[in-house]
């Protein structure tokens, strides 16, 4: 089995509420992961950053920080599919890297990696500072329109989620 297709079952586990298993399989996995993230070949970095959301690893947090200050988009991408589903319940998550990810949103080169950045962001504390720069991604000219979409919708669930409060 690949880290590729383990990360795939740790997710199915990790859906069904099978946490005995989880634990197992991220203990078995735990270094082989650590391994592909400093692997010289891109595609075994990003599916290692792939992996970390799919195992559930809170634990390597750190691992993330690294994913997203990669050279390869891919790996960057990878990293941020991660950081957005480990933040879905616990956005302390987005918070620890928030002006990372403001970096990433407002200056990637790849129109992808930056939407991820932008989804990301949805799930952290609906900060002022978030909100307008979204907001200013959102009008900017000559932007890619799905970077500028993606923009407005965050900062719009982000302003309604702050008013609310």
């Amino acid at each position: 089995m690949t880290l590729a297709e383990a990360g795939v079952e740790a997710n199915a586990l990790a859906e069904s509420g099978h946490e005995r298993e989880l634990a197992q399989l991220r203990a078995a996995w735990a270094d082989d992961l650590e391994a592909a993230a400093r692997s010289s070949d891109y595609r075994e970095r990003a599916a290692a950053y792939r992996a970390v959301g799919q195992f559930r690893f809170r634990q390597k947090e750190e691992l993330l920080r690294r994913g997203l200050e990669d050279e390869s988009p891919a790996c960057r991408g990878s990293a941020l599919l991660s950081l957005e589903l480990l933040s879905r319940d616990h956005p302390r998550v987005v918070n620890s890297v928030r002006p990372l990810l403001h970096s990433i949103a407002n200056a990637d080169d790849n129109p992808a990696v930056r939407r991820l950045a932008i989804l990301g962001l949805r799930n952290g504390s609906a900060q002022r500072d978030t909100i307008v720069l979204l907001q200013g991604i959102a009008e900017e000219e000559g932007l890619d329109r799905g970077v500028k979409e993606t923009a407005s919708k965050v900062a719009a669930g982000l302003e309604k989620r702050a008013n609310t409060r």
